[in-house]
């Protein structure tokens, strides 16, 4: 499974899975390999997080942290992006579980739950990682314990605090039941038909409707500075120091030639492996000549910069290296002049000088400078006057989302209040998890919502689709057999118990955390 998950490991929907495989792990997964229900609370070095007074210490979290995070690296099968990490919150993730274990395990204490001695060795003798040939084995039981650094009583104590979270949060699903209520509402959900009504809004169609004065104008303008700021700009002094212009004046002894050709075996890699030296001595001469040049530059424009910085006189320092001063107007750093196209650290460099000021130096493939920053202009927000164009359309186009908006809301109060309006319609449907409707598009929220409604109904908000919004309101609806559900009615509710005690589990979880009194260290979750 793990490899057919790797290899769709770009799918949003598997990265989803993922997410549910991690979850449901959380649970129990940090008790198990750590010091039981005994461990939590204890440790030094600051706290976690606090829980009805109880601390959750720092070396708890980091290693809940650490075992979430590997978990999620072999089933993606690579290290995970920071921008997926954060997406998926695992730091959290991870204090989240360790909150809920310790409120679980205070629940199930208070409501009498035991553990034996049986429960516990049951539960060892069933994992997979300690059978052989589908039995139990106890001397790989040992060896994967040794392997991890456990004894065997530790272990023990963890599986006992596991085996506990799973009777209290057992006894919490087994009190969930899927009424003939659910059932129905079930079955008329993915049996009925339903056709809508609708109207819909996009900014496009009252665009012509929008009006605006000299006040909207200035105070979109002030609320939105930086979608008009001008950038930084800076007009350089330059000197290029081209290392190839100086090649013909350096040499190489043979043991540099050695000493470059060692350290740079990779470049030489043939057909057959790494080609002698003497095969490649020459090409190894010319690349260490061009290193020593560009080394013995750098230096010199170093040497020459520092003794010359205080003066900023670019001019002094050019004679001295017999080089060309050369000059470039205003730019900012996504606009380069075209001289210096692709030097990003030449212009990241200019961006930091203050005015007057020299840096460097700078090396790039091109050559090494030495700059001025003989003019800076800061970014700034030009008067109205002089953008009013650009301010006009955005405003309009921000006010255009807005009269959509009103209007669809608008729409959707009548329609709710059953007044009569001109609108289309999506002909009949079914219900689709995916969201799809006719004529609409795709919206799982908008369908979700609508075949909870019998003819007539709306909901009193609309729905955004893209940049468009919709008011819809249930024209019909086309109901699906009775007869046909007394048949499917207990099948039926097999299949919706498992969510069912799932949402029953969460409801549950929530009660606890909102009866507790519980504070976090924040600087352990947030993402920087």
């Amino acid at each position: 499974m793990l490899s057919i998950m790797r290899k769709q490991k770009n799918s949003i929907v598997i990265k989803i899975v993922f997410v549910i495989i991690v979850l449901s792990f959380v649970g129990t997964i940090f008790l198990v390999w750590g010091k039981g229900s005994d461990g939590m609370g204890g440790g030094k070095g600051g706290y976690a997080a606090k829980v009805n007074g109880k601390q959750i210490s720092l070396e708890e979290y980091q290693n809940a942290y650490q075992r979430i995070r590997n978990m999620y690296q072999q089933i993606y099968g690579q290290s995970i992006p920071p921008e997926m990490e954060k997406m998926l919150g695992l730091k959290k993730v991870a204090l989240d579980g360790l909150i809920d274990n310790l409120l679980a395990m205070k629940e199930a204490k208070s409501l009498g739950i035991k553990v034996s001695k049986d429960d516990v060795a049951a539960s060892i003798e069933a994992m997979p990682m300690f059978q052989k040939d589908g039995k139990f084995n106890f001397e790989q039981y040992q060896q994967v314990l040794k392997s991890n650094r456990m004894t065997g009583k530790d272990f023990e104590d963890g599986q006992e605090a596991e085996v506990m979270l799973k009777k209290v949060r057992q006894s919490v699903k087994d009190k969930a039941v899927v009424t003939d209520a659910d059932a129905l509402a079930q079955y008329k959900k993915e049996n009925d038909r339903l056709e809508l009504e609708y109207v819909s809004y996009a900014p496009s169609d009252v665009a012509a409707e929008v009006k605006l004065s000299e006040a909207d104008l200035t105070d979109y303008l002030q609320k939105n500075p930086d979608d008009f700021k001008t950038a930084e700009k800076v007009a350089l002094s330059y000197i290029l120091l081209d290392p190839a212009s100086q090649a013909a004046h350096t040499t190489v002894s043979d043991e540099e030639i050695q000493t470059f050709y060692q350290k740079n075996i990779d470049r030489w890699q043939g057909k057959d492996g790494i080609q002698p030296l003497t095969e490649v001595k020459e090409k190894v001469r010319v690349e260490a000549i061009k290193q020593k040049t560009a080394k013995q530059l750098y230096e010199q424009a170093a040497d020459m910069l520092y003794k010359n910085i205080k003066s900023g006189d670019l001019n002094l320092i050019a004679g001295a290296l017999k080089q060309k001063v050369q000059e470039t107007a205003l730019f900012a750093a996504n606009a380069p002049v075209p001289s210096l196209v692709g030097e990003a650290a030449v212009i990241k460099k200019a961006l930091e000088l203050k005015q007057g000021e020299l840096g460097g130096p700078v090396e790039t493939a091109k050559g090494i400078y030495i700059l001025k920053a003989k003019e800076r202009k800061a970014a700034a927000v030009p008067a109205l006057s002089e953008i009013r164009g650009a301010v006009e359309e955005k405003a309009k186009g921000a006010k255009a989302i807005e009269l959509a908006k009103k209007k669809a809301d608008d729409a959707a109060k009548q329609l709710s209040a059953n007044a009569v309006l001109k609108t289309q319609s999506t002909g009949s449907f079914g219900f689709s998890a995916k969201g799809d409707i006719p004529a609409i598009g795709t919206s799982p929220e908008i369908v979700e919502a609508v075949f909870k409604l019998s003819a007539a109904q709306a909901p009193a908000t609309p729905f955004k689709i893209g940049n468009r919004w919709y008011a819809v309101r249930v024209k019909s609806r086309t109901e699906a057999p009775k007869a046909q559900f007394d048949a499917a009615k207990e099948e039926l509710k097999k299949k919706m118990l498992p969510k069912k005690q799932e949402d029953a589990l969460i409801e549950w979880s929530k009660g606890l955390r909102d009866k507790a009194k519980i504070e976090i260290n924040q600087a352990l979750i947030t993402d920087k």
